[in-house]
């Protein structure tokens, strides 16, 4: 069924975060407004500077292609199993129906190799086109089309040029970026200035299509709406194929992990493994606030988690990519960065953008991420654990990939004891920080389960023992006066990310500590039933003002429910949760959880993980026999 959007409120120029649409060819990816207007899109990578950005300030570029003066849809849906939108228009005259897509199509390159994979070809490759069709149902519509790109964030606007001899094709170059579009159409444009522009009347059973490529050489753009459609079904055939691979269950809630599926692969970078945290810069994760960040980049952590949630599923192909993106990475420097380029660059370095309004009048707007220099104890855990789940079911583990592994679990036995910023990656004060203890347990733990499989039972004797001393030590210093694991060493305050103590196995769910742990967040860091990470005014994060409930830690606590056996209770949380979605059933990082509003960047690949693993931890507890478990820890 086709979901309608809900009216803005407050009278902002801006729409809902929750009710922009994501379409990705897993190289390029944007958002489309429910108005039809591509306001997020940056070519020729999802980190590169934009041409449409009107999320973050309405004049940084748009384009939409839709019903002249309507500019709330009937209705909108993902066509099932895909990641392309339908969008269904009522004008006063007729009705018309949208499609978009960024189209997908079989490997082409066959007279010259890529000059940006590094991963093995598969059958389907992007086509670096962003195609919109419509089709006039009943009576007539008026169509419109502006398309009005603003190179780099909005800060070189130039203008379009016709290309042949006709009206239905131009081009518009960024000189400074290296970037040139050509927008091609059966109907006929105009251009004044950086705004190309249609308008035409379309009566029933009238057609029309619209095709955007930012593809340097031998841009594959169709000419005809026959062949325009044929692109959409490629782009369907692809997705519905990869769809296919995964196994779901048969179970109502079978449509949401569909769609996170679909998500995550959607955030992929296919020509090197990596996975992006999100779409987004600098959405905010309080309303004209300041916690406003860059997340288009390869979170390590993000992506290790995200890899287990498609493995859970059995879509294990992209694990072994991101993988190979970890070995290439790593074998260019000693140690391992929180984050990379999607192209495996480290440089990550900070900027704000003061020349933009931000979205909803949410400043600074940022671009990079100095996170990327801090020192995050816990990312070598989640890479050996993801690795010890992929190899404990394949029985083969990469020799290129093995002596990565090692320096990782030797950075862990060296360090363990250091102070870092945690898991939330704060900008205060290094500290002890319980968890990031606890996941130098997990790689030294799966450290040693995977040098025992190659038979390296000295190396596996001595991970072994550094893991019982930090499991150990986290006993001893992590655990207040009440029995309940602390943010850090010290403190008495709760952080969301103890919920990962009975996942990943370093305490059984039986424990008194873990039972007192999970039940004091559930009751004691959450605001409306939903969990925040932290209570900020009792962590230092380096950041002023507040943020939302994180919809990750509240998947979190699903889990973390049923595994100490209150299955009811994480029922009734997990169908709230999913009730949350968008009307698309995506998740932002964070939501409002008195309106419900989502907060922060879109769609989160970290949120879109957690759901998987709840909602497989609630199937699998309300009918064990059926379903295997998803975690890794045994």
């Amino acid at each position: 069924m086709a979901h309608s959007p809900t009216r803005r409120l407050g009278g902002s120029p801006f729409p809902p975060i929750a009710e922009y649409a994501f379409l990705s060819d897993c190289e390029t990816t944007c958002l489309v407004a429910p108005s039809g207007n591509v306001e997020w899109m940056c070519v020729p990578r999802p980190d590169a500077p934009s041409v449409f950005g009107s999320i973050l300030d309405r004049s940084a570029g748009g384009f939409r292609f839709g019903p002249e003066r309507i500019m709330i849809p009937a209705g909108r849906r993902y066509l099932p199993g895909t990641n392309i939108v339908e969008t269904t228009w009522q004008t006063p005259n007729g009705w018309l129906i949208v499609t978009d897509c960024l189209v997908v199509g079989r490997w082409h390159r066959t007279a010259a190799r890529s000059k940006t994979h590094r991963r093995t070809p598969m059958d389907w490759d992007a086509e670096h086109v962003l195609l919109r069709t419509a089709r006039c149902e009943h009576g007539t519509v008026d169509l419109s089309l502006v398309c009005e790109p603003n190179f780099d964030y909005g800060r070189k606007p130039e203008s379009w040029e016709y290309e042949g001899g006709g009206y239905s094709s131009g081009i518009i170059r960024n000189a400074d970026t290296d970037v040139t579009l050509r927008l091609r159409t059966d109907l006929r444009l105009g251009f004044d200035g950086r705004r190309a522009l249609v308008r035409t009347t379309l009566k029933e059973g009238d057609t029309a299509f619209v095709a955007l490529t930012w593809r340097a050489h031998e841009p594959m753009l169709p000419t005809t709406y026959a062949q325009a459609m044929a692109a959409v079904d490629s782009t369907t055939e692809f997705w519905r194929q990869w769809l296919s691979r995964g196994v779901f269950p048969d179970h109502p809630w079978r449509r949401q992990l569909q769609r996170s599926a679909l998500a995550l692969k959607g955030l992929t970078y296919a020509p090197t493994g990596a996975l992006l945290a999100a779409a987004t810069t600098s959405l905010p994760e309080t309303p004209q606030g300041q916690r406003n960040w860059d997340y288009r980049f390869s979170w390590i952590r993000d992506s290790t988690f995200a890899l287990w949630g498609l493995y859970t599923l059995g879509l294990d192909y992209e694990a072994n990519d991101f993988f190979s993106f970890i070995a290439d990475v790593c074998e260019e420097a000693e140690d391992i960065q929180v984050m990379y380029r999607v192209g495996g660059e480290s440089d990550l370095q900070e900027q704000v953008l003061g020349h933009l309004s931000g979205y909803d009048g949410a400043t600074p707007v940022r671009i990079g991420n100095d996170a990327y220099k801090q020192c995050q104890h816990d990312i070598w855990g989640t890479v050996l654990d993801s690795v010890y789940l992929l190899t404990k079911s394949r029985d083969y583990l990469s020799e290129r990939l093995w002596p990565v592994l090692v320096r990782l679990a030797e950075s862990a036995a060296t360090h363990w004891r250091d102070a870092d910023q945690g898991i939330w990656e704060v900008r205060g004060e290094p500290r002890h920080f319980t968890t990031s203890k606890m996941m130098c347990w997990v790689a030294l733990d799966r450290g040693r389960r995977l040098a025992q499989m190659r038979g390296d039972l000295k190396t596996a004797a001595r991970w072994k023992t550094v893991a019982e001393e930090i499991h150990a030590d986290v006993c001893a210093h992590g655990v207040d006066q009440r029995g309940v694991f602390t943010q850090y060493y010290g403190s008495a305050s709760l952080d969301a990310s103890a919920l990962l103590l009975p996942v990943l196995g370093f305490l059984p769910a039986s424990d008194d500590r873990v039972k007192a742990t999970v039940l004091a967040i559930a009751d004691e860091l959450t605001v409306d039933g939903l969990v925040l990470r932290y209570r900020t005014e009792e962590t230092d994060d380096g950041i002023g003002g507040e943020e939302g409930a994180f919809l990750i830690c509240s998947f979190w606590l699903v889990s973390a429910l049923v595994e100490i056996g209150e299955l009811h209770r994480a029922r009734q949380l997990c169908e709230r949760l999913l009730s949350m979605a968008s009307p698309l059933d995506l998740f932002a990082e964070e939501v409002d959880p008195p309106t419900g509003r989502h907060l922060g960047n879109f769609p989160q690949a970290f949120t879109h993980l957690a759901l998987i693993t709840a909602v497989m931890f609630v199937i699998r507890a309300e009918d064990a026999a059926a379903y295997a478990r998803p975690s890794p820890s045994t």
